[in-house]
């Protein structure tokens, strides 16, 4: 028996990453509003008079039609929905940076319309930053980087305890430091914690928790630990477009947002 071709209309998507197939396809990593992570076939995306060429490009609202049933499906359609202005500069890299975490940590065809939610919003966010390169504006790109990290650990099932003390329950102590333990969250500093525990300030926790960074070196503290609790749950994978914000941020002698 012949099995019916699924069909997919209109999905509300982003372009995580395309690469070329073939001579004149490509294969699309998008990330649908309603399905999560989909990967797509675009034929003949790459021809000049293609209806597809130069519309799958990442950072771009689309409407996507495929079909297909199993593991990779077909683009039939693209559309661009617009409305949001294309990250650049630095905003930029931090932008490729969301996208690498989607593709490293979110499974296909897992549905997460709030964490896809998080992603529009922080991608429209970068993008009225601009070329913009003032220490306020900086700040502003790192907050909204440590905002989709939590929310993408939330998705998954990894919530972060940023509010109480994991062990006792208390409530965190600004004046306080602690040790965080991954499957358990803040606890009150240790004789002897493992190695695997960073160090973080009870003032910094509450500034993730919150959104809002009073200072540089909390803003740092609170990179820090969300690098260690990624780098975690990757399994050390490397994030590429963190070391390139790296880099250039050592050329200029500033700090990083990724």
């Amino acid at each position: 028996m012949r099995v019916a071709r699924a069909r997919h209309e209109n999905e509300s998507a982003w372009v995580l990453h395309a690469r070329a197939y073939r001579e004149t396809s490509l294969i699309v990593e998008a990330f649908g509003r309603s399905v999560g992570r989909v990967a797509l076939v675009a034929r003949g995306a790459k021809r000049p008079r293609s209806e597809l060429h130069g519309l799958l490009q990442a950072f771009q609202p689309l409407a996507l039609t495929w079909t297909g049933a199993g593991e990779m499906k077909t683009l039939v359609k693209a559309e661009w929905t617009g409305g949001a202005a294309l990250p650049s500069g630095a905003a930029l890299l931090s932008a490729f940076y969301l996208n690498e975490l989607l593709l490293k940590l979110l499974p296909r065809e897992d549905p997460h319309p709030a964490l896809w939610d998080a992603y529009a919003d922080s991608i429209r966010a970068l993008g009225e930053r601009g070329n913009r390169v003032e220490r306020a504006d900086r700040a502003a790109q790192a907050g909204v980087l440590r905002s989709f990290e939590l929310t993408l650990l939330a998705e998954l099932g990894y919530a972060m305890t940023l509010t109480r003390e994991g062990d006792s329950g208390a409530p965190i102590d600004p004046g306080r430091s602690y040790h965080y333990a991954i499957d358990r969250g803040p606890l009150a500093h240790l004789a002897e914690p493992l190695p695997e525990w960073p160090p973080v300030r009870g003032s910094t926790l509450i500034a993730l928790a919150s959104g809002s960074y009073p200072d540089p070196d909390t803003a740092a503290e609170a990179k820090r630990l969300m690098r260690r609790v990624l780098d975690h749950y990757l399994e050390h994978r490397w994030i590429f477009s963190r070391r390139i914000v790296q880099d250039l941020a050592a050329l200029d002698g500033e700090g990083d947002a990724a």
